[in-house]
């Protein structure tokens, strides 16, 4: 009869063990929003020391989801203009890209569930309109389309908004 109640004490034990502490969920959340608050310094994002800065920018998605540059940079408040192509082959209907800038502080899940909603405005949600910097129009094969914007300092992160694609398709603009 005690062996029944080791059993599931031991279970209980591992699984709490697994899930870690609310140490390393609050250390992670505090990374994140100084990173997308704006306030980061340009030595806080890698990498960003091997980027060209450049206001002209042209960025493509293609048929596996992918933008072909996740890092980008910019001269704060002066006008960029930022071209998107989409690369691939497959339909608009199921494989169409956008390029959505967040404003700082924006949470990326919670904006692309909202996203899912919005087909009729190009995945673009109406709601959620203040979150946004500038958008592109929503792209299918061999489309392209170009944007102009002005951002200020800080760390800008960039999305496709079409359902599915802004888990593995964004990056980030960095404003110096």
């Amino acid at each position: 009869m005690k062996r029944l109640f080791v059993f599931p004490a031991i279970a209980i034990a591992l699984s709490f063990a697994a899930c870690g502490g609310s140490e390393n969920k609050s250390t992670s959340t505090t990374t994140e929003e100084t990173a997308t608050t704006g306030s980061a310094t340009t030595e806080t994002v890698p990498g960003i020391e091997n980027v060209e800065l450049s206001n002209t920018l042209a960025v493509e998605g293609n048929d596996q989801m992918k933008f072909n540059k996740d890092l980008l940079r910019v001269k704060a408040g002066e006008e960029v203009q930022l071209t998107l192509k989409n690369v691939g082959e497959l339909p608009k209907e199921s494989m169409g890209h956008n390029l959505v800038i967040l404003k700082p502080g924006v949470d990326v899940a919670t904006f692309g569930g909202e996203a899912v909603a919005a087909a009729d405005n190009d995945y673009i949600p109406k709601t959620s309109l203040s979150s946004i910097v500038a958008h592109t129009k929503l792209l299918g094969p061999g489309e392209e389309d170009k944007i102009t914007f002005t951002l200020e300092k800080g760390v800008y992160t960039y999305i496709c908004s079409f359902p599915g694609h802004f888990g593995v398709m964004q990056g980030q603009i960095v404003a110096e």
